[in-house]
């Protein structure tokens, strides 16, 4: 039986881009029931809506903002209580950056850190337990390339996304003693066309509202869930999603440095 098949499968960052078309591709595996999260709980509402109509009882609602971090053990137990348990967290949620390290605000560092790092964080540390106690479950965390390289107006971002590699490799290398059945997928996209450059945030903690020439000829988010699926099916711990160029730079990154520094600094990444 697939993997997949009869899972709860909680996603965080539901409400658009990435975790909207994860929504509905997921939706049409057998038996999967979802439970969608994000801020707004209209736009929840209008991803429910959008999928097939034989499924949409299959799909539960459960709005959470990443950044109150005192409310998500709260979200984890009605989480739980939607349909008995939780099989898979995709931490999809999250918020980017374009703007220079000089020019950025210590705030908005912060706020790129609680959101990105320490709300999926928290939100992780909440379910843990109730991995922990059935033996199985999946984490599956939506990082970047930015998680493994970085480059000019990403400082921040950057920043986040490589505290996650190093959470949850540890976090793996842990649960390999208490069990084998507990996986940590990352997952590092390249550009994928979608609104995060729209909502970016800017040195001053504006939105960007502009979208990046880069992001606009990126992967489609179909495409990006697509391959998402296939590494969750067959429990990569981690796959780099995106165009060659993206893609390339992990590996020049990782064995060719110098080279990478001086390529980066030229870079169009925006």
């Amino acid at each position: 039986m697939p993997y997949l098949h009869h899972k709860i499968i909680w996603i965080t960052g539901a409400s658009s881009g990435i975790g909207e078309a994860l929504t509905y591709q997921l939706a049409t595996i057998k038996d999967v029931k979802l439970i969608l999260s994000a801020r707004r709980k209209e736009e929840l509402e209008r991803v429910r809506a959008s999928c097939p109509v034989e499924v949409q009882t299959n799909v539960r609602i459960l709005p959470l903002d990443l950044a109150q971090h005192e409310m998500l053990p709260l979200s984890v137990e009605a989480a739980i209580q939607l349909f008995g348990h939780v099989d898979v967290l995709i931490n999809n949620g999250g918020i980017s950056q374009r703007s220079l390290a000089k020019d950025t605000h210590l705030s908005v560092d912060r706020q790129l850190m609680e959101v990105d790092y320490f709300g999926t964080l928290a939100l992780t540390k909440y379910l843990l337990p109730h991995f922990l106690k059935r033996k199985s479950g999946h984490f599956v965390t939506v990082s970047s390339v930015m998680g493994l390289i970085g480059t000019p107006y990403r400082s921040g971002y950057a920043a986040a996304k490589h505290a996650l590699h190093g959470y949850f490799d540890s976090l793996r290398a842990e649960l390999w003693k208490d069990s084998r059945s507990i996986f940590v997928t990352m997952i590092c996209p390249g550009w994928v066309r979608t609104n995060i450059t729209l909502n970016a945030l800017t040195g001053e903690g504006n939105k960007l509202n502009k979208m990046d020439k880069t992001t606009q000829h990126g992967l489609t988010p179909e495409v990006c869930a697509r391959k998402m699926i296939a590494a969750i099916q067959n429990k990569k711990e981690e796959v780099y999603i995106g165009g060659a160029k993206e893609v390339m730079a992990v590996y020049l990154k990782r064995f060719f440095p110098r080279l990478f520094s001086k390529i980066v600094r030229k870079a169009a990444v925006r």
